[in-house]
């Protein structure tokens, strides 16, 4: 049953919000102790990415990741519906779920408080003196790698069983590069929820539309990488209820990809 998989995309990306943006407010919150004991702001930065892509990685390897692929971010569910491994209404509940996820994830950071709101829990918005045309050109750039990274690992068996754990150091990378124009999302259902708990709106649409365009290049770019994706989960790839992704991705894995060797469960 699909509402397996959306309840565990609503679960994931609960989780990603949480503790992702929980770490954001520790590392950047006025009053935050972190500010003393790495003063260094960049050094500060390069960790709270790392630690983001963490929980995301941790998502992904959990039983959440092995009920649903743990997308937990419609631009990777977009990305994985384009590569025709995922069928529209599964897509549509996938993104709602992670939306709904993203605001019920939210809603602890107010137990953050005054160092919590001293950066608006965390929202992402365009960085000052950055336009919104800027900010969606750094989301579709940031996303794009994402989503090319993960076309470049799934797309080989004897890589896509280390995907999870490259995505944080991809992350640790980017996110001190882009981060001053536009807070380096990726990942709508992460912006909407902080948005949603501090009503900081500023530039809400950047993180849409700059995210889309970065999944629609990167598929086009990564077309022959992504037919060799079997299924659209980031671990757990044999772990399959009812061969329900295999039958999505329009079947059998491909032969040149099978050749590879096994993958983990």
């Amino acid at each position: 049953m699909r509402w397996r998989l959306f309840t565990s995309e609503l679960v994931g990306t609960a989780l990603l919000v949480l503790g992702g943006v929980s770490f954001v407010i520790l590392m950047s919150g006025e009053g935050s102790p972190m500010a003393h004991i790495l003063p260094n702001a960049q050094l500060r930065t390069i960790v709270t990415a790392l630690l983001f892509g963490c929980v995301g990685s941790a998502i992904a390897v959990s039983p959440v990741g092995k009920e649903s692929g743990a997308h937990i971010n419609p631009a990777v569910t977009m990305g994985f519906w384009l590569m025709r491994k995922l069928d529209g209404r599964t897509a549509v509940g996938y993104v709602v779920a992670q939306i709904v996820g993203g605001c019920v994830g939210a809603l602890p950071l107010l137990l953050w408080g005054s160092m919590g709101r001293s950066i608006g829990f965390g929202a992402t918005m365009p960085g000052p003196g950055y336009s919104a045309t800027a900010a969606i050109v750094g989301e579709a750039i940031a996303t794009g790698a994402l989503i090319a990274t993960l076309c470049m690992l799934l797309g080989f068996r004897h890589l896509r069983g280390y995907t999870p754990f490259v995505i944080p150091w991809l992350y640790a990378v980017m996110v001190p590069l882009e981060a001053p124009i536009s807070g380096t999302s990726t990942n709508p259902a992460r912006t909407f929820g902080p948005a949603l708990i501090s009503g900081t709106w500023d530039g809400w649409w950047v993180y849409w539309i700059g995210p889309g365009l970065g999944v629609v290049v990167a598929v086009l770019l990564c077309s022959r990488l992504a037919k060799r994706i079997e299924v659209a989960k980031l671990y757990h790839f044999e772990s399959d209820r009812r061969r329900l992704f295999h039958r999505m991705a329009g079947s059998v894995a491909n032969p040149t990809a099978s050749s590879d060797g096994h993958s983990p469960h």
